[in-house]
């Protein structure tokens, strides 16, 4: 079992799910608070991929490989700020808003992908890595997704689905940091043994 690739691919496959779905978690929202079009909520989601961009970028430009856990909590305030969604009805205010989301998302995954594919390229390759990764992801975007729609189906409002969305984000965020945390307590030598790896591995 490895402690650190355990918790890069819980904290992707939860990234990725949420990608997924923000795209329909943003039109719904921007149809009940700003009463726009799905032409017209298209641009925000256009907004979002600005910042996830940005975030990128800078996480690629400041973080290192062995520090890439330290962005856990960014995760739980990626749900939080979903939830928060629910507060806008100015797209003045909107637009950087997403930015931050959008953000806070890139500055996440960049990280903890390049920890993903550095543990999986030394247990398995890279190859085998990328299909288990794409693997979680794609049923993280479906099981969200199918608990979204499953929401609104029962009739829930597109604010009520929102925040049940935020919840489970930050939750499951939560509950993968106090796994990492746990793990640095039980299994401490392990642990500290695959960041020195990670610390000596310069091609992340």
């Amino acid at each position: 079992r490895d402690r650190l690739g355990q918790i890069s691919l819980a904290s992707t496959t939860l990234f990725w799910g949420v990608s997924g779905n923000l795209r329909y978690i943003v039109l719904a929202w921007a149809s009940a608070a700003l009463g726009y079009t799905v032409t017209q909520a298209s641009s925000l989601v256009g907004v979002v991929a600005i910042g996830t961009a940005a975030g990128a970028i800078l996480a690629s430009m400041r973080m290192r490989l062995e520090h890439a856990t330290s962005v856990m909590p960014l995760g739980i305030a990626m749900g939080l700020l979903v939830i928060l969604m629910n507060f806008i009805s100015n797209v003045w205010v909107a637009a950087p808003f997403l930015i931050l989301l959008g953000g806070l998302g890139g500055f996440l995954v960049v990280p903890m992908n390049a920890l993903l594919q550095h543990r999986g390229h030394n247990l398995m390759g890279a190859g085998r890595s990328i299909a288990v990764q794409n693997f979680n992801e794609q049923a993280c975007i479906l099981a969200l997704g199918a608990g979204y729609s499953l929401s609104t189906g029962m009739g829930l409002s597109a604010f009520g689905a929102i925040t049940t969305f935020g919840v489970l984000v930050a939750g499951f965020m939560w509950l993968i940091q106090r796994w990492h945390k746990s793990n640095c307590i039980k299994h401490k030598e392990q642990v500290d043994h695959l960041l020195s790896i990670a610390r000596s591995d310069k091609s992340h």
